[in-house]
């Protein structure tokens, strides 16, 4: 008798397989899900980081084309801009308007296997 009360109480305490294997799965789920939070929020702040970086690479072609002495001639024009360590291929597009005093600068900013990042315009007159 002694046997069967020492078998039983040892068989009702702790978890079964079953149990355990149900918890270790809920426990990979979570930190799955976990891991995808994290690597979007990286992915996001890199992209914000790129987007500031060519903002400025932007914002540069920008300024020269205003602070230039002459009208910029009308055509395209591509330059490498490195910000922060990072290469950008920026393309600087210039067309006539219908006023011939003033033209339109349109700036694309590309990343390094060339995807747009960034485009800005604006127009530059004469002095």
């Amino acid at each position: 008798m002694r046997l069967r009360r020492r078998k039983r109480a040892w068989a009702s305490s702790g978890f079964t397989l079953i149990e355990v294997l149900i918890a270790l799965g809920i426990v990979a789920l979570a930190l799955a899900a976990g891991s995808q939070a994290t690597m979007s929020l990286t992915r996001n702040a890199l992209r914000q980081s790129d987007l500031v970086l060519a903002s400025l690479c932007a914002e540069n072609e920008l300024a020269k084309a205003r602070l230039a002495r002459q009208m910029p001639a009308v055509g395209d024009s591509g330059s490498i801009c490195v910000q922060a360590g990072t290469s950008f291929n920026v393309t600087t597009s210039t067309v006539p308007t219908l006023n011939p005093n003033f033209r339109r600068v349109d700036v694309q900013v590309r990343d390094e296997v060339n995807a747009p990042i960034l485009r800005i315009s604006t127009v530059v007159g004469r002095f």
